[in-house]
C-alpha cells in the first residue's frame, strides 16, 4: 500500500521577464508518499517515493540539463544527489509542456526532507536553475 502526503506545487521565483511576459518560468510540483512494502522500521529503513511534474509556463522553451537533490533525514544527516537529468532522461519542454517522472529514496528515520534543484537551459542558450524548496517525506501518523 502506498500513502501519499499532499501535493506541493512551487513556482520558481527567479525568473526573467521581458515585455510582461516570463521568459524562463519553470513551475515544479511534487507529490511525496511513504511505501510501507518496501520499509522496515524495525531496521530503521524508510522508502518513500516522489513524483514530480515540471512545467515550462515561460515563454520559451527549455531542456532540464541535470538534477541536484539534498535529502535530510530526522537526524540530520544529509544525502546530496547529483547527476544528468532525470531517470535517464533530459526533457526538452515547449511552453506549455510538462514531464513528469516518480523516482525514489530511503532514510533511516520516519522523517526527513528533501529540496534541491534543476539546471535548465533555454533555447537561446541561457542557463538558469528552476528551485524545488524543500518538502517533507514522512510516515503517516508520525509525529515531528
Amino acid at each position: 500500500m502506498i500513502t501519499a502526503t499532499n501535493d506541493i506545487i512551487f513556482a520558481d521565483p527567479e525568473t526573467d521577464s521581458y515585455g510582461g511576459h516570463q521568459m524562463n518560468k519553470i513551475d515544479i510540483k511534487v507529490k511525496p508518499a511513504f511505501i510501507a512494502e518496501q520499509s522496515d522500521p524495525e531496521k530503521n529503513h524508510y522508502v518513500f517515493s516522489y513524483t514530480v511534474t515540471i512545467r515550462n509556463n515561460g515563454s520559451t522553451p527549455a531542456k532540464l540539463l541535470t538534477r541536484h537533490w539534498v535529502i535530510t533525514d530526522g537526524d540530520g544527516l544529509i544525502q546530496e544527489v547529483k547527476g544528468e537529468g532525470v531517470i535517464g532522461e533530459q526533457p526538452h519542454l515547449q511552453p506549455g509542456e510538462g514531464f513528469q517522472y516518480t523516482s525514489g529514496t530511503f532514510m533511516n528515520t520516519p522523517f526527513g526532507t528533501m529540496h534541491g534543484s534543476y539546471q535548465m537551459i533555454a533555447d537561446s542558450g541561457e542557463k538558469f536553475d528552476a528551485q524545488i524548496p524543500s518538502f517533507q517525506l514522512a510516515v503517516p501518523n508520525t509525529l515531528h
